[in-house]
């Protein structure tokens, strides 16, 4: 399973690591990602969920059921 929050969609970033000579190498910005269990009330029963720190917080302020039917949703492209 690759490494994506199953609500907020983030996944790993690319950059450089710059040295004090100014020389870039390439390097990864990882997430915060955490395999977290919840209890869902619609369903009774426990859903396990790879988040980040920033779904752990989206799901606090929601509720799960909303965080899930939104992540769920398609995206708008504009």
């Amino acid at each position: 399973m690759s490494k994506v929050c199953e609500i907020t969609g983030k996944s790993a970033m690319t950059g450089c690591n710059v040295s004090h000579s100014n020389r870039h190498t390439k390097r990864k910005f990882n997430l915060n990602l955490k395999t977290k269990r919840f209890w869902s009330e619609e369903e009774g029963r426990w859903v396990t969920l790879k988040v980040t720190a920033a779904g752990i917080k989206t799901i606090n302020k929601k509720g799960l059921a909303v965080a899930m039917r939104e992540a769920k949703a398609p995206k708008k492209v504009y």
